[in-house]
């Protein structure tokens, strides 16, 4: 377990958020019908879009905004000084970890990532 900046911490939680909240946007910026993919071969998936209603005014204006604190909140984890403190693999270990340090088990005490897998 790695010990994580108060600071670098709030910065992941904060970008998991925007990103949270980018993705609720329309999928496609103007009104466009939904469809179905084909089935896979070997999985059985079929991906999918539901009819997009296309972007408000105002979501045109938020998209800006909201890739501007994607990238500001990205590089400010990514440049983060506690990095260089760490080296090799051991950068990789502990960004994975940074990534999913919010995730705690439900009332249920199931593991949320055991679960989605």
């Amino acid at each position: 377990m790695y010990d994580f900046p108060q600071d670098l911490h709030d910065a992941q939680i904060a970008l998991h958020q925007a990103q949270s909240e980018y993705t609720r946007l329309p999928w496609s910026v103007e009104p466009m019908a939904g469809w179905e993919a084909d089935k896979q071969l070997h999985s059985g998936y079929r991906s999918s879009k539901p009819d997009s209603p296309g972007y408000t005014g105002e979501q045109h204006r938020q998209v800006a905004a909201f890739r501007a604190r994607l990238l500001e909140l990205g590089t400010l984890v990514i440049t983060h000084p506690y990095w260089q403190a760490l080296s090799g693999t051991d950068v990789f270990t502990a960004r994975m970890q940074l990534k999913y340090a919010d995730d705690r088990p439900d009332a249920s005490g199931a593991d949320p990532v055991d679960e989605a897998a």
